[in-house]
């Protein structure tokens, strides 16, 4: 039986989700309405919300959990290339300057084996408060002043949950996240939450560690202080060294 949230219970224990021998590996529990509160609540919990459109709010913790250390991003030579004709080919980074279209791109980009979108507008509204709070940000990537690519993802303390990113053309998400891992790595960041095992992540250097080791390290980062919200020429070149290539 899954546990039902009313709209003030406590979350369950994350290590209690469901097993991989069931239909529904990682669900936790199931309830009705979400706001930014909850939001919070449940990410300084490393639980996040995946459902559709006429489903209950389902709240996950899965085993393992996928997530990017930043000082083991994989730049491939085709993105560092990319990359290092950005500026000739009008390409720009940009930091919280178009947060709502970047959720909306989102949504518009259902996730891998999903018909519809899972950004209902719940889920935006709720995201949205939480951007206004300092607690969830985009990383955009423009192209002679239109959007491309991006992600957002939030934050809470040193703790940073990749959360969606879209591309509308080639390498304009994969450029985004190189610049969310610029603006995390100096700052002491020492992962970036994906939620989910995909080979795309892969290739950029995520991996999946034990629920068990990502729940205490969510435990510490929380806690911790909030990083800054900038890109830093500086470090954002220190990325494409040689010891940052594959």
């Amino acid at each position: 039986m899954i546990p039902w949230l009313e709209h003030d219970s406590p979350f369950p224990d994350p290590e209690t989700a469901m097993d991989g021998t069931t239909d529904w590996p990682g669900l936790l529990c199931a309830g009705e309405g979400l706001d930014a509160d909850r939001l919070q609540a449940a990410y300084s919990k490393g639980i996040f919300p995946w459902y559709s459109a006429g489903q209950p709010v389902l709240w996950w913790s899965p085993d393992p959990r996928m997530v990017l250390q930043p000082d083991q991003l994989c730049v491939r030579r085709s993105l560092r290339k990319r990359i290092a004709q950005m500026k000739e080919a009008g390409w720009e980074l940009r930091v919280d300057t178009a947060f709502s279209q970047v959720l909306n791109a989102c949504a518009a980009a259902p996730r891998r084996g999903q018909a519809g979108t899972w950004i209902t507008p719940a889920i935006a509204s709720a995201y949205t408060e939480l951007h206004r709070r300092g607690l969830a940000h985009s990383v955009e990537t423009w192209h002679n002043g239109r959007l491309i690519g991006g992600l957002y993802a939030v934050a809470i303390g040193r703790g940073v949950f990749g959360e969606s990113m879209f591309s509308h053309e080639s390498d304009a998400s994969k450029v985004a996240l190189c610049a969310l891992v610029a603006i995390c790595r100096p700052q002491g960041v020492e992962w970036i939450d994906c939620q989910q095992q995909t080979s795309h992540l892969a290739t950029m250097g995520a991996r999946p560690i034990a629920r068990s080791r990502f729940l205490r390290d969510v435990a510490l980062a929380v806690q911790a202080p909030g990083i800054v919200w900038q890109l830093s020429p500086v470090y954002w070149d220190s990325l494409f060294q040689p010891d940052s290539t594959a």
